[in-house]
């Protein structure tokens, strides 16, 4: 994608244009008809094309062809020149996607001039999608727990493949975020990323929003899967999509090809696609409203993305991050945490996950009144006198039960949360509570709590009996 192709069924002018422009510096190729032209772009798409309207002898006029190469590689400019030209002819080359139009007999300077301005808008604007998608694949993942490092090892696996992958977790899990670092590290990684929130966007508009569409009087939109054209598609909680775009889109996944809305051409396209939920598919597809056949074709590798709360020990490295990442793009505060705030933080409740951290996070910077480190008293729900207070209030609950039962109940909870805190890890989970090991072992025993496997990593719980089958 380094030259010029001009295309004119007129010998000399295509050889004038060509020898003018290669005084220029500019390396060229000439055809003289459709299937030379179509043959050229095909073996390599040429980094603008110069086109004439009128095609003697050629199956396909200029815009015909134009329309072909903006369907099939829409970053190719293209300069349209003919010796009939009025204005509707420009209109409609201008509507079909023609970067301008030059009528004949031409001045070599304006032509010179068009060709620089389209070759440099051109340029600028593969620059500036480099620059977005550079950006779009900053996003890190976070945390060093078992069960994070298990979630990145099945990443991992699946990036340099274009299987499609279905992302399930709760809201604010970070979703998204694990759909990024496969495109950031799989072979598309400089190709786009297009998110389509399938929540977001009413559902008499998803098809157009999806498809694009075709009007006479706008000529050809692109929607959101010619954009992802080499890339991946993102469907973000796919189980919002319309029951009727979902067959469209099943279509889509077997052929790679589909019409934009109002139009008779095939676009195809080269996609990945990666999808996320927050929902039983499986009861939606049950209920009606999520067709089966579209999640056996989504779902070739599922992955699980661990709520917050089952990640607990990377809360610290996430607010770390957090707070660095919004001192950089905001100029917020760059503060510390106090050991005191981080543990507050590793033993709240996070129904929001990953995101109602982050909010959290920008909310303290933005309403906290200095530079030191983050305190406890600045999290919601906690004293904000500034005094140290370790009364506890007792729950109407364990106000009821007499002393051994509310001690040994006290305990169970906070052992629970202590470990939990601490990624299952018994050792860590002693030092901080101040037991030996086998005596930490001895009371969690006696308390009736475990620790089993769950999603790469241990979690604490209260031991179940065991069912009858067994």
């Amino acid at each position: 994608m380094s030259d010029i192709l001009i295309v004119d069924d007129e010998r000399d002018i295509r050889e004038l244009i060509c020898d003018i422009l290669q005084d220029e510096g500019y390396a060229t190729r000439m055809a003289g008809n459709s299937d030379d032209a179509m043959a050229a772009i095909n073996a390599e798409p040429p980094a603008l094309l110069v086109l004439d309207i009128w095609l003697k002898d050629s199956r396909m006029d200029g815009i015909d062809i134009l329309k072909t190469v903006k369907r099939d590689n829409p970053d190719v400019p293209v300069v349209i020149i003919s010796g009939h030209g009025n204005i509707e002819i420009a209109v409609a080359a201008i509507k079909q996607g023609a970067y301008d139009f030059i009528e004949k007999p031409f001045n070599i300077d304006q032509l010179l001039v068009v060709i620089r301005r389209a070759m440099e808008t051109s340029r600028l604007r593969r620059e500036n999608q480099t620059l977005r998608r550079r950006d779009l694949t900053k996003s890190e993942m976070i945390g060093n727990s078992a069960v994070f490092r298990s979630l990145v090892s099945q990443l991992d696996k699946v990036t340099k493949s274009n299987g499609r992958v279905m992302l399930t977790g709760p809201a604010g899990s970070g979703k998204e975020v694990a759909a990024r670092y496969i495109h950031a590290n799989s072979l598309r990684a400089a190709a786009p990323f297009v998110t389509v929130n399938c929540a977001g966007v009413a559902p008499d508009r998803m098809e157009e929003v999806l498809f694009g569409r075709e009007t006479p009087e706008r000529g050809v939109e692109p929607g959101l899967l010619e954009e992802a054209h080499n890339g991946v598609i993102y469907f973000d909680e796919v189980a919002d999509m319309p029951v009727g775009t979902q067959s469209k889109i099943l279509r889509v996944l077997v052929d790679q090809t589909f019409q934009r809305v109002g139009g008779n051409d095939k676009v195809r396209v080269d996609l990945r696609v990666i999808s996320s939920t927050n929902r039983d598919l499986k009861e939606a597809i049950a209920a009606g409203t999520f067709r089966e056949e579209l999640y056996h074709r989504l779902n070739v590798v599922p992955i699980a993305v661990p709520s917050l709360e089952e990640r607990r020990e990377d809360i610290p490295a996430l607010a770390h991050h957090f707070i660095a990442e919004m001192n950089a793009s905001q100029g917020l505060p760059l503060r510390e945490i106090s050991s005191e705030a981080e543990a507050t933080m590793q033993t709240m409740v996070w129904p929001g996950n990953v995101r109602q951290l982050k909010n959290l996070i920008e909310r303290i910077l933005i309403l906290g009144d200095g530079s030191g480190p983050i305190e406890a008293r600045e999290l919601p729900g906690l004293d904000k006198s500034g005094e140290e207070d370790t009364r506890v209030v007792l729950s109407g609950g364990l106000a009821t039960l007499a002393l051994r039962e509310a001690r040994e109940a006290f305990e169970r909870e906070y052992l629970l949360t202590q470990i939990n805190r601490f990624g299952g890890n018994i050792s860590r989970t002693a030092t901080f509570v101040g037991m030996e090991r086998s005596a930490l072992h001895r009371k969690l025993k006696s308390l009736g709590v475990v620790t089993s496997a769950k999603t790469g990593g241990r979690v604490a719980h209260m031991e179940e009996e065991p069912d009858a089958a067994e």
